[in-house]
Parts: structure tokens; C-alpha cells; sequence
């Protein structure tokens, strides 16, 4: 069993929420990047969703491009990143990693060789945008035998159709888009995700994540009174800007944030969280 399974498992069991903060790695330097996993986890956060630094991150609004750019002027690599992952693990051995990226640095690793490195280095499932289940066959059955886990994304706009074929591919979790546009957007229209999530879960038993414009606990919650899991990326983000020059501040503000989410999610009535 995955790790990103086996902790879903937990959080159904205790009648909790998911929280997936997302950071780049290597943003706005290497060095901030592990302790930063650290602190995240330290303030509630049951999954950590890595950012592997790109140069057209097409999913991705201003927020997490700039992010890419700051990483990639360190030139943080794919493999750098899996380093960073690898060190987080000398102090957190259960914490589930999911590394989110696009297709290019993967092929120039080659798909055997970083589904080995991901074993080795203990990341738990690939969120790879540019690569839809479709095209996946090879290296899906490559993650399947290492128990590594990939993530697709579902959208406002998906089809029964591709509801079903997601939901046969991935492993862990479904990841809804909540909305139409790139990360950061706002506008969230929380009937629809109610609707769209319901729909998901007719075609598979895996957890339902949401992302895209959740930016605070006030969207948390109403978007945790319908998914499995809560995942911020762009609010986080731009805490890490804010502070880039402080990297002290940063582990602070991120982790006052990520309390607060954490809080407001557990307050949730149990009703809500059903």
C-alpha cells in the first residue's frame, strides 16, 4: 500500500480532511526547501505536493510561474528535486510526497529510471499535466510495480467518459481543478464542485482532492464539505515571495497559514465532513 492510500485510509477513519499544501522546490532558493517541507508538515499538512521547477508551466497563473523562474535561476533540476526528497526523508519517513511536473525533464531522465529514483528516493506519486492517461499505459505499469502512485487531473469540463478512464488510471487520489482557468484564479463556484466531485465518485472509489483558487480557510471549509482533500498551492506561494528574502519568515508565515487552515478544517461540524 502507498503511502498517499495508507494516509487517505487514516484521514477517513479519524473523519478528517486532507490538507496538500504545494510548494516549488527550490523556491526562492534550495536551501529553504526541506525545512520548509518540514514546517508544512508540522503544521498540518498530511500531504506535500513538490513543485518540480519548469520553464512553461502551462497549468500554472503568474503566482507559480514566477516560482519556476526563481527556482530555475538556481537551476533546480528534476534530479535535484528528488535530492531534496531524499533528505526529507532522513527525518519523516510517513509524511506522503507527490512531485507535480510536466513531461520534458521526465524524458530526458527517462520513464524506468525516475520511477526508480522515486523508490529510492521516497516519492510517493507524478502528477505529470502534459501527460494524459491516454499516453500513460508504459509508465503507469512502471509506478504500479514500485507502488507509486499517479495523480490525474479532472476538470469543470471533463466528460463521463474521461471520469471513467481517470479514474481506472490513477492511483491515491483524483485531483479536481475547481476551476476554468490556471492556479490562482479565483471565483470559485462551490455548488458546481459539489455536483462535478459527486459525479467523480460514480466512477471509482478513490479520494476526490480540489485545487485551483482555494486561499484561505474560508474556501478550505466550503470546499471541504465536498472533497477528500483540500490542496493550496498559489496562497502559499505567494508567502514564499513575500518573505523570499527572509527565509526564516517564510517558515513562519507559511506555518501560521497552514494552522489556520488546519484548524478551521478540523472544526468543521461532522455533518459537513461527510
Amino acid at each position: 500500500m502507498s503511502r498517499i492510500k495508507k494516509r487517505f485510509n487514516q484521514l477517513a477513519s479519524q473523519g478528517r480532511k486532507a490538507l496538500i499544501p504545494f510548494v516549488t522546490a527550490g523556491d526562492p532558493s534550495p536551501g529553504v526547501t526541506v525545512p520548509l517541507m518540514h514546517e508544512m508538515v508540522h503544521a498540518g499538512a498530511d500531504l506535500i505536493e513538490l513543485g518540480v521547477p519548469f520553464s512553461d508551466p502551462m497549468a500554472d497563473g503568474p503566482v507559480i510561474q514566477k516560482a519556476n523562474q526563481r527556482a530555475l535561476a538556481h537551476n533546480v533540476s528534476l534530479a535535484d528535486v528528488l535530492g531534496m526528497v531524499e533528505d526529507f526523508r532522513q527525518a519523516d519517513k510517513e509524511t506522503p510526497v507527490l512531485l507535480m511536473g510536466y513531461l520534458n525533464p521526465i524524458e530526458v531522465m527517462g520513464y524506468e529510471t525516475l520511477a526508480d529514483r522515486c523508490v529510492s528516493a521516497g516519492v510517493d506519486g507524478l502528477l505529470i499535466v502534459d501527460m494524459p492517461p491516454e499516453e500513460a499505459d508504459e509508465f503507469n505499469q512502471l509506478l504500479y510495480q514500485r507502488e507509486v502512485d499517479p495523480v490525474y487531473l479532472l476538470a469543470p469540463t471533463s466528460t463521463e467518459e474521461r471520469m471513467e478512464l481517470v479514474s481506472r488510471a490513477a492511483r491515491g487520489f483524483v485531483y479536481y481543478v475547481s476551476i476554468r482557468g490556471v492556479t490562482g484564479s479565483a471565483n470559485l463556484d462551490y455548488d458546481e464542485i459539489g455536483t462535478q466531485i459527486e459525479s467523480i465518485r460514480q466512477h471509482g472509489s478513490l479520494p476526490v482532492g480540489v485545487g485551483f483558487g482555494i486561499n484561505g480557510p474560508e474556501s478550505a471549509v466550503k470546499i471541504g464539505q465536498h472533497a477528500d482533500a483540500v490542496i493550496i498551492g498559489s496562497a502559499i506561494v505567494n508567502r514564499v515571495e513575500a518573505s523570499r528574502d527572509n527565509p526564516d519568515a517564510i517558515l513562519t508565515n507559511i506555518g501560521d497559514f497552514l494552522r489556520e487552515v488546519r484548524q478551521a478544517l478540523d472544526d468543521m461540524p461532522a455533518m459537513e465532513q461527510a
